[in-house]
């Protein structure tokens, strides 16, 4: 997968994945919807312009989020409280106040789904994890271990590919019913498992001879620090949120303002 790197993939990991919490927290206790529509708006901005991915890529990334908004959204408007009645029929009870609540929740989900998002594609994950290690002081034998997890999927992928096929060459045929369900599952669990012991020992049996457990003083292939850069993140969600509270209560594009429900 190609894409270009902007100053936003050279921001030290550690340091973005702690801000990325900071926003999750905002996020969730942010009840005001015009704030939440422009605190979206600039996560949405720094997707689009900084992540160095294709436009057409990550629109197709997003087009699940519609289906988070939309689903997240409708159970809040159909069955929300309120004052105001707009629609009742049987259960449903659309409000004013459940549908611009609706709306809340919609943006948070969707708010906390585009700061993954570009987290997840403007970070490496053998970079995060050395900033784990030497910024966060995390032990490398857990580090080197998930790295390794993440080295091992392909292969066990290709295993199961090659399962696949050894089994179809050989005419074996799935039955139809739990049986076949029962039999396929023993015919593919045993061999990759099997194999996913033999390969866990000799990774463990490696490390322990590199002495990960034991060493407290290491060094390292990719040294992690801080920059600059981390400086610009940081001012500029400190920039965007400010300019999203302020916006959203002296030029409100809805007059509801705060979403929570205030018994009359």
């Amino acid at each position: 997968m190609t894409y270009d790197e902007t100053w936003l993939h050279r921001v030290n990991p550690s340091f973005k994945l702690l801000l990325s919490l900071a926003l999750f927290f905002v996020v969730l206790f942010t009840d005001n919807i015009n704030v939440m529509i422009n605190v979206t708006l600039a996560q949405l901005l720094l997707l689009l312009c900084f992540s160095g991915h294709p436009l057409r890529r990550l629109l197709l990334l997003m087009l699940p989020f519609v289906l988070l908004f939309v689903s997240s959204s409708m159970s809040m408007m159909m069955f929300g409280k309120g004052d105001t009645t707009w629609l009742k029929w049987g259960l449903v009870h659309v409000t004013e106040e459940s549908f611009y609540r609706g709306l809340h929740i919609g943006f948070k989900t969707v708010n906390m789904a585009l700061t993954g998002l570009t987290f997840a594609l403007t970070t490496r994950p053998v970079a995060l994890f050395y900033s784990l290690m030497q910024q966060c002081k995390l032990p490398p034998k857990f580090a080197y271990s998930f790295m390794a997890a993440l080295r091992l999927i392909p292969i066990m992928v290709g295993e199961f590919q090659t399962l696949g096929m050894a089994l179809k060459v050989r005419g074996v045929k799935r039955r139809v019913g739990l049986g076949g369900v029962y039999e396929t599952l023993r015919l593919y669990a045993i061999p990759l498992l099997a194999q996913s012991i033999r390969r866990a020992q000799r990774i463990a049996v490696a490390m322990e001879a590199k002495r990960f457990s034991a060493a407290r003083e290491r060094t390292y292939y990719y040294r992690i620090g801080f920059s600059m850069l981390d400086a610009y993140l940081l001012l500029y969600v400190a920039a965007s949120l400010s300019a999203a509270v302020y916006i959203g209560l002296h030029f409100p594009y809805v007059s509801i303002g705060d979403v929570r429900y205030k018994v009359m």
